[in-house]
Parts: structure tokens; sequence; C-alpha cells
């Protein structure tokens, strides 16, 4: 975890240094609510649901073999996103996102947030990688959002990605933002395709929650 955090604390540092000014307010403001939500999110797991926590720190040994790809080219996708704002927003200005669209974009991350908190109360199964989870006795999650959608946490995600370029203030980021959203959907349905295969009763909850990502459309 400590490792974890040192990482993290490096890349935002540099990510300043590309940016070429301490005083990037967009690029702040966007650090502090993540930082406070990802505590607030850590806190809450460590108390009422710690077996999540440690699933959701797991190292990627026990992923599917696909799915290790998905998420290093998402983790390269996502570093080429946050430079990209980076050297727009912060340092050269190359486009200026007006003032409704950023408020549209935290709209869409309160939305973000609210999904993702709402899944990790509802589904105590949220690991971080795509793997079926024997070690812990996993079954089917029907509460909540899942009655609607089968994967309400790529939602979230979905919805992370339309409105971090707006956050930002950086149009030209959402060229990785819209390659990052299209790898989530492929992994939707790779991950619908492994509990299908490997989840008890997955193909029934398939039948009675018919969309995958989004309501009445997919």
């Amino acid at each position: 975890m400590l490792s974890r955090l040192a990482a993290v604390s490096v890349f935002f540092a540099a990510w300043f240094l590309v940016a070429g000014r301490v005083a990037w307010l967009h690029g702040w403001a966007f650090l502090s609510v993540f930082l406070i939500l990802v505590l607030a999110l850590t806190w809450r797991l460590s108390r009422v649901d710690p077996g999540l926590l440690h699933e959701r720190t797991q190292s990627a040994d026990k992923a599917e073999p696909w799915d290790r790809l998905v998420m290093r080219v998402y983790a390269v996708l996502l570093i080429v996103l946050m430079l990209t704002a980076a050297l727009d927003s912060g340092r050269f200005r190359w486009s200026v996102v007006p003032p409704w669209a950023q408020a549209a974009g935290w709209t869409l991350l309160a939305l973000c947030a609210a999904v993702v908190w709402h899944v990790s109360v509802k589904n105590s199964y949220l690991s971080r990688y795509a793997r079926i989870q024997n070690d812990r006795g996993q079954v089917v999650v029907r509460d909540g959002a899942y009655e609607v959608i089968r994967h309400p946490m790529y939602l979230g995600i979905v919805l992370l990605f339309l409105g971090l370029p707006l956050v930002l203030n950086s149009w030209y980021s959402y060229g990785p933002s819209v390659v990052i959203i299209g790898l989530f959907v492929y992994r939707t349905h790779r991950e619908d395709q492994m509990l299908h295969e490997g989840l008890a009763g997955y193909a029934d909850y398939a039948q009675d929650v018919r969309f995958r990502l989004i309501p009445g459309i997919w």
C-alpha cells in the first residue's frame, strides 16, 4: 500500500512538472477531489468491508490473462490522457473549455463517484481485476443498480472519462479518453462472457437483467 501511495505521489509531482506551473487550478481541483474520494472510500471499506478492500489491493496474479493485458493498455492510455491535459491546460493552453462545460464535467464526475460508492456498498466481490473469486465464495449480486444493468461499475468509469477532459479544461485529452471508454466497453463484454462461463447463477441473472452497461441500449 505504501509503495503504491509513493508511486501515485511521484506521478502527480511529475504531472505538475509537465504542466509547467504549480498554480494549475484545474489540476489541483481534480487532485483534491480525487484524493478525498479515495481516502473516504478506503476508510469506509476498512471499517465495513475489509475483505473487499483487500481484494481491491490484490496484484494481477489471479486475473484473467486477457484482463492483465487490458489493464496494462489502460494504464498507458491513462498516463497519455493525464499528460495531454497537463500540456494542453497547464503549459500551452491549446484549448479552453467554457465554464458551463466544466460544470457539466464536474456533474459527470459526481455521478461517477455516486455510482462507485453505491456498487462498493452493494457488491463485496468488486475486484480490481476480472476473475472468478472462488476463494471468496463469490455469488451473483442482484441488489441496487445490479437490478438494472449487470456492470454498473463500468458505467461509472464511462461517466468518469466523459467528464474528466472537461474538468481538466482540455478538449485534446478527449482523444485518449474516448479510447479508454472503448477499452472498457470491450472489458465489459469479455468479463460478461467470463461470468457466464464461470459463475453459478449468472446466466439466469443475465436473462433477468438484459442490459450490460447502458439501460435500454446494451
